[in-house]
C-alpha cells in the first residue's frame, strides 16, 4: 500500500505583461530529482515542520497557513523572488535570503532579521491536487496564486535546486510541450490550460475565487475503448481528460 501523501504547497506567481498575456514564474526541475525530473513546474515543495512552528508562533495555527509559508519560502529559495513579503526586500537582500535558505537556515529567523512580515492577503487558494500516479512518493499539494511584487524580478537559481527558471506565458509553455521543447506533468498542464484563458492577474484571482477547491485525485475512465486520465468537471479546469496511452506522469 502506498504511503500517505506528503503535504506540499506551490505558488503560481503572476506578473502582468504590458499589451500581452500574464506571465508565470516557472522552474525546471533538476534531472537528478526523484520526482518529475526535468519537468517545468511552479515553485514549491514540502511543508516542513518549521513552517507549522512559524504558523503557530504567528497565532495562525492551521494547515493552510503552514502551506502558505511553505509556498513563499520555496519560491524564495528556488528563484530569489520574494512573494507576499512586506515591505518588499531589495533584489540583493532577496538573494541573500535565498542563500541562507539554501543552507537550511530557519525561515522565521531570516524574516525577523530582515524586518519582514508575510502579507497573507496576497495569496489566494487556487487548487488542491492529490494524484495517485506514484506508488512510492505522492504529494497532497495546495496551489496558491499571488501577484509578483513591483519591479523587474529576474529569477536566480542555485545549482542543484533547479535546472532553470523563467517568466513564461501559459499558452507559450503549453506550445513548447507540444513542440517537444518542454516537459509537463499532468497537474501542471491542466493548470496552465486554465490560466491561459485569463488576460490579467485579476482575471486569474477572480477565476480562483469563482470555483470551489476540492482535492483532485485523477482517475482512469474508459471511453469508446480508450483509457483517459480524468478529473472533475466543476472545478474550473477547461480540459478534464487526457488519453492515458503515452502520458508522462513524472
Amino acid at each position: 500500500m502506498a504511503d500517505e501523501a506528503i503535504p506540499a504547497a506551490t505558488l503560481i506567481l503572476v506578473r502582468d505583461s504590458p499589451g500581452g498575456r500574464p506571465e508565470l514564474l516557472m522552474v525546471e526541475r533538476a534531472q537528478a530529482m526523484a520526482f518529475a525530473a526535468g519537468a517545468w513546474v511552479f515553485p514549491g515543495g514540502r511543508i516542513d515542520p518549521a513552517d507549522r512552528v512559524l504558523a503557530t508562533r504567528l497565532g495562525r495555527d492551521c494547515a493552510a497557513v503552514a502551506a502558505m509559508i511553505a509556498a513563499i519560502r520555496e519560491t524564495l529559495e528556488e528563484t530569489a523572488v520574494p512573494a507576499a513579503l512586506t515591505p518588499t526586500p531589495t533584489a540583493d537582500d532577496a538573494r541573500q535570503m535565498q542563500a541562507k535558505l539554501a543552507t537550511s537556515a530557519d525561515f522565521a529567523a531570516i524574516l525577523d532579521g530582515a524586518g519582514l512580515a508575510i502579507d497573507w492577503s496576497a495569496l489566494t487558494l487556487f487548487a488542491r491536487w492529490v494524484p495517485e500516479f506514484h506508488a512510492v512518493r505522492r504529494f497532497d499539494t495546495l496551489f496558491y496564486v499571488a501577484r509578483c511584487p513591483a519591479g523587474d524580478w529576474q529569477p536566480q537559481i542555485i545549482a542543484g535546486e533547479c535546472a532553470g527558471a523563467a517568466w513564461v506565458g501559459a499558452a507559450d509553455l503549453l506550445q513548447s510541450e507540444r513542440d517537444g521543447r518542454a516537459r509537463l506533468i499532468f497537474p501542471t498542464r491542466r493548470t496552465l490550460e486554465r490560466l491561459a484563458r485569463c488576460s490579467s492577474f485579476e482575471d486569474i484571482r477572480a477565476d480562483a475565487l469563482a470555483h470551489a477547491v476540492r482535492a483532485i485525485t485523477p482517475w482512469v475512465e474508459e471511453r469508446d475503448g480508450e483509457k483517459f486520465i480524468t478529473i472533475p468537471d466543476d472545478l474550473g479546469f477547461p480540459v478534464t481528460a487526457e488519453k492515458l496511452d503515452g502520458l508522462w506522469r513524472g
